[in-house]
């Protein structure tokens, strides 16, 4: 079995918006057996596409996450994602994460120095 992947909600949106960052989530994402999707991410992405496009997008999205494992959130995970200085839905992720020994693949900088993730730096505007 390969190594397990997460992709934070930023990650998903830039692969499911088919951005020009899209490429650098795809390896995790399209390897359905080893991904992983915490539910807190499900319901970022659902809820930033049924706000922008729609009833009928947002689930067609959400159908395509559900393509991977979902993991939900337990009351010891709550516990463990509270010991990390990120913001709540950040440190859901990151602790699912690592409860499974996954590689959590982001572009958000303040995961950067953190242990198992894979960075990709965001370009500035031009």
């Amino acid at each position: 079995m390969s190594a397990a992947h997460v992709v934070d909600s930023s990650g998903w949106l830039e692969y499911l918006t088919d951005s020009d960052r899209a490429p650098l989530f795809a390896t995790a994402i399209e390897d359905a057996e080893n991904l992983l999707v915490p539910v807190i991410s499900l319901y970022e992405v659902f809820k930033k596409v049924l706000r922008e496009r729609g009833e009928d997008d947002a689930l067609q999205v959400a159908s395509v996450m559900q393509g991977g494992q979902l993991i939900d959130l337990d009351g010891a995970l709550a516990l463990e994602a509270a010991r990390h200085s990120l913001p709540l839905a950040d440190s859901i992720i990151y602790a699912t994460a690592m409860r499974h020994e996954a590689t959590l693949w982001t572009q958000d900088e303040h995961f950067k120095d953190f242990p198992n993730v894979r960075y990709f730096p965001r370009q500035p505007a031009a």
